[in-house]
């Protein structure tokens, strides 16, 4: 799955796709959907995802995403795994 757009990092307090950009340090976090809105291309959503646990505890990381096969209402409240690798971001969503 192909992802397009930016990810920002700001601090406050099953399906997957695939998005551009850095936006973490390399490694696994625990997130929460908080927010979730369609994106301004078709088939793609605007997503802010709260760290739930570790050293990013807290911080909002806000993308957007290319991918989905779930609405942004259907997004909201759900928990997933966000995973960097060399800086590449991944994200999936617990069904």
């Amino acid at each position: 799955m192909d992802g397009t757009g930016r990810v920002s990092r700001r601090r406050r307090p099953g399906r997957a796709a695939a998005y551009g950009g850095p936006v973490m340090p390399d490694g696994t976090y625990d997130v929460f959907v908080v927010d979730a809105e369609a994106g301004d291309e078709p088939g793609t959503m605007r997503l802010d995802l709260t760290v739930l646990a570790g050293a990013h505890k807290g911080e909002v990381v806000s993308m957007q995403a290319a991918g989905f096969e779930v609405d942004e209402l259907d997004a909201l409240g759900t928990p997933g795994t966000l995973t960097v690798r060399n800086r590449t971001p991944s994200l999936v969503l617990e069904p």
